[in-house]
């Protein structure tokens, strides 16, 4: 079996992104970050849904965001809530992380190197998705073109990286059609950005009405337990 590095945040489309690149034969070593982000709930699920789709490794990485902040997922500003659909993609909201799928990529692409995969799965989304700048297909492009020009392997002509994005045009409905379809427990996943102490859901927050709108068009209840 081929090797390839999969993002696993724990949500539902890093879930059903690992669930496709298992389908393809590939054997998923599994990389979530502890980053500081304050719905840390997340890595909880990310650790059930390696061990339940049979990863051959899961690595959690510790890095600091918060250090930083500039985020309200890194900081204590406040996650917006309630906000319309088709608010959503218009303009670039407080919870984007600066530079966080360059950082989660790049630690991927180091991963890879040394395991000797070729491929990187990574679960962003251009359709049903908050604005965020670093989920283009031109963002993805330019990284897979820059990762060729970066390593050891890929300069001795070892290495051909490419990074895969399977749910890039897809929504959000569509997404959880695949993953249902692939045997993916949703009740392991989380999607929002300011759970409850106990690990419920808001409901509120973008994250969650676009996971809630998604089950709803299926016409499938969201197993996720909630605080309304």
């Amino acid at each position: 079996m081929n090797k390839a590095v999969v993002l696993l945040s724990g949500g539902l489309d890093s879930a059903t992104t690992f669930a496709l690149a298992r389908s393809q034969g590939f054997a998923v070593h599994a990389l979530s970050f502890d980053y500081g982000q304050r719905h840390r709930i997340e890595l909880e699920c990310a650790t059930k849904l390696a061990e339940r789709m049979q990863a051959v490794q899961h690595v959690i990485m510790p890095i600091d965001l918060r250090r930083f902040g500039g985020s309200a997922l890194t900081s204590d500003v406040a996650v917006p809530k309630d906000r319309p659909i088709e608010e959503m993609s218009q303009g670039i909201p407080v919870t984007y992380v600066p530079a966080r799928n360059t950082i989660f990529l790049s630690f991927a692409l180091a991963w890879a190197e040394v395991l000797g995969a070729n491929d990187i799965f990574i679960g962003v989304n251009a359709l049903d998705y908050s604005g965020y700048p670093d989920c283009r297909p031109e963002y993805i492009e330019a990284f897979q073109n820059m990762a060729n020009l970066a390593t050891k392997a890929g300069v001795e002509g070892r290495q051909r990286l490419t990074i895969h994005t399977p749910l890039i045009r897809m929504t959000k409905a569509d997404i959880i059609r695949q993953g249902l379809a692939l045997g993916v427990d949703f009740a392991l996943t989380t999607s929002c950005y300011d759970p409850a102490a106990d690990g419920k859901a808001c409901g509120r927050c973008d994250a969650c009405l676009l996971r809630l709108k998604g089950f709803s068009e299926v016409g499938v209840a969201d197993p996720r337990r909630y605080v309304r």
